[in-house]
């Protein structure tokens, strides 16, 4: 088993390494014979003076631009997940890859700019970006076909508890090409026939909201056995997960410590909080125009919806979204999350929330300091009361300040559960940095083009929040 993983994971870089030298082969190529030339030749200005001379440089030199794209296709590909063959679908990779791909040229069109002292045409680096989509849809596509070829699908056990399995089953389910859950176990069935079933046929067993004593055990006997396990965390796992190691004497010590961001966390968060939403709201200020008009032209309602929410220790604020609703969206006064296909939702309310207009407005609450960039999504009182009569733990992510996008938004979705959701936020709070904080706002953007990021949640879900424990 382990030699097989092996081989999977070196088969996966060996791919992504490939994906990653094709694209920087473009790019080479169209700096050679396109921009190159460009940047060595002496600026010439309108009336015939010599404006500088150009930039002259020898084999190294082109080796290091062209070691610098590659190094930023890493890093930009690795953190939008471009390089995950065989772990996201084919068009998902494809989609990363085309963050990526705009990330890291929009940042080289701007180094040959100033290695030219002034802009270079944009046009060559438009035919770069499309050669390498073509490449990239077709890498993604033949790698993902390849991978599933050679690797088949991990034969799975599933071990459960009191709870239901059908909505893990369904997240399983969704990538059968990946998982396929073979057999279904209670706890109930006895530790001893549980183990014995993990070493019949399994690739890895799947452990679902057992007693943690049970769950200790198995773990345990798994881990002797060399089996994969794929385990659905609590909240404690959670915390525990973002404590600090120490040693004391010769014991190993967990410290969970009793404040969360850092005094120099919190500064340094608030002072790019400040320099980003001033720098947005300049440079939608046209969109929110044009969005307020179109909302006050369809109804000659009012164009911003106000609305109390929670933010850092529960404190109220009023949050502001371009309206998408009707007028009398919640006329009888009850509180109620948006679902799919919400017949309050207007046309042009449609829109904007698909493309996430309307939560512009959004960067005056950021500026203001009531809200972040980054952090967990401010609830309503009504919607806080109500998940803390079954889930007294959601008020733990009311310890930092509520944000703009967070951990949920970006590995979850709208229609994720309140638990799962909690459990995201947390794992944001007790692993906090602020490179996390960064690239969050990176993975936000590619989340914007992501449909199911903005669909309601289920109408099941307005009702039933119960957790599972």
């Amino acid at each position: 088993m382990k030699q097989i993983e092996s081989i999977k994971r070196v088969f996966v870089l060996c791919l992504g390494l490939i994906g990653l030298l094709m694209q920087t082969v473009v790019y080479g190529y169209f700096w050679i014979k396109t921009y190159y030339p460009l940047v060595s030749a002496p600026r010439i200005s309108a009336d015939g003076y010599q404006l500088g001379a150009g930039l002259k440089l020898y084999f190294r030199g082109h080796v290091l631009v062209i070691a610098i794209y590659f190094v930023l296709m890493l890093f930009f590909s690795n953190t939008y997940g471009g390089l995950k063959i065989g772990y996201l679908k084919s068009m998902d990779i494809f989609l990363s890859q085309i963050f990526a791909l705009f990330m890291v040229n929009v940042i080289s069109y701007f180094q040959i700019s100033l290695m030219r002292n002034w802009l270079v045409p944009a046009f060559p680096m438009l035919e770069i970006l499309i050669v390498q989509m073509v490449i990239s849809f077709l890498w993604a596509v033949c790698t993902n076909w390849l991978y599933r070829a050679i690797f088949p699908a991990r034969q799975m056990l599933l071990v459960s508890g009191e709870y239901p399995v059908d909505d893990i089953l369904r997240k399983f389910n969704s990538r059968q090409d990946k998982y396929n859950i073979v057999k279904c176990m209670n706890i109930s069935e006895g530790l001893m026939n549980i183990e014995r079933e993990c070493l019949e046929r399994y690739d890895a067993v799947v452990i679902w909201d057992i007693p943690t004593k049970d769950r200790n055990k198995l773990l345990k006997f798994l881990y002797s056995n060399s089996i994969r396990v794929y385990m659905m965390p609590k909240i404690t796992d959670v915390l525990v997960k973002g404590s600090t190691q120490m040693h004391l004497f010769d014991t190993p010590v967990l410290l969970l410590r009793e404040y969360y961001l850092k005094v120099e966390q919190r500064a340094i968060k608030r002072l790019v909080d400040i320099i980003c939403s001033l720098i947005l709201i300049i440079l939608t200020s046209p969109i929110m125009l044009i969005t307020a008009i179109v909302i006050k032209l369809y109804d000659h309602g009012p164009v911003l919806y106000k609305q109390i929410r929670c933010t850092i220790n529960q404190k109220e604020f009023k949050i502001m979204k371009f309206r998408s609703m009707r007028v009398d969206a919640e006329k009888d006064g009850v509180a109620r999350l948006a679902t799919k296909n919400d017949s309050r939702i207007t046309p042009i309310g449609k829109f904007i929330r698909a493309c996430r207009i309307d939560e512009l407005p959004q960067l005056f609450n950021i500026l203001k300091g009531e809200m972040s960039f980054i952090g967990p999504r401010p609830e309503r009182p009504e919607i806080i009361e109500q998940y803390m009569e079954t889930m007294p733990e959601f008020a733990f992510r009311m310890k930092v300040k509520a944000g703009l996008a967070g951990y949920a938004q970006v590995y979850g979705k709208y229609n994720t559960t309140p638990y799962d959701k909690l459990k995201l936020d947390l794992a944001y709070i007790e692993n906090y940095s602020v490179w996390l904080d960064f690239k969050l706002m990176l993975l936000t953007l590619k989340i914007l083009f992501t449909p199911d990021a903005t669909e309601g949640v289920e109408e099941t879900q307005t009702t039933a929040l119960k957790k599972p424990e």
